[in-house]
C-alpha cells in the first residue's frame, strides 16, 4: 500500500468508523443497477464510479464526492472535514476510485477492502466468504 492509496478497512471496521463519527460518510461507488437491485448498506450515498450503458468513469465522481464533503469546502490542502469510506462489489474499483480522490487533494479515504459481495468461492457465489453482507452488516434493496 502506498501513500496514493485509501486506508483498506474491513466491513466491520468500515460500520465503526460510520457508528462513531456521524460527520463520515459512506459512498456506494457501484453502478445504479447494482445498488438498487443487488441491495446496499443501509444509509449509504450513491455515486457511481462508471456506470450503465457505457462503462465509462464518471466525469463529475469527484465533484460529487466533494460537495457532499462538507459542501464542497475544508477539503482544501490540510486534513480538515469528514472523512469518506467507498465501497464496491469486492473492493478494487474502490481502491481506484480512492486513488482518483486522494490525487485530488481529499485528504481522508478509506475503502471497504472486501466489497459489498466479497469474493467469488469456488461455486463463483458472492457473500459466502467475506463482504458486508456476509457479515450480516446493516443492507437494504430496493
Amino acid at each position: 500500500m502506498s501513500k496514493h492509496d485509501p486506508i483498506d478497512l474491513s466491513p466491520r471496521e468500515a460500520y465503526e468508523m460510520l457508528q462513531s463519527d456521524q460527520r463520515t460518510l459512506l459512498v456506494d461507488i457501484r453502478s445504479s443497477m447494482e445498488y438498487l437491485f443487488v441491495g446496499h448498506p443501509r444509509g449509504a450515498l450513491h455515486i457511481p464510479w462508471m456506470d450503465e450503458p457505457d462503462w465509462t468513469l464518471n466525469p463529475r465522481f469527484v465533484p460529487e464526492v466533494r460537495k457532499l464533503l462538507l459542501g464542497g469546502a475544508g477539503q482544501e490542502g490540510g486534513d480538515r472535514g469528514a472523512s469518506v469510506i467507498l465501497l464496491c462489489r469486492s473492493g478494487k474499483r474502490s481502491l481506484d476510485a480512492g486513488r482518483e480522490l486522494i490525487a485530488a487533494g481529499i485528504p481522508r479515504v478509506y475503502h471497504v477492502g472486501e466489497g459489498f459481495e466479497g469474493d467469488l468461492d469456488e461455486q463463483h457465489h458472492r457473500s459466502s466468504i467475506n463482504g458486508w453482507r456476509y457479515h450480516g452488516l446493516p443492507w437494504e434493496q430496493c
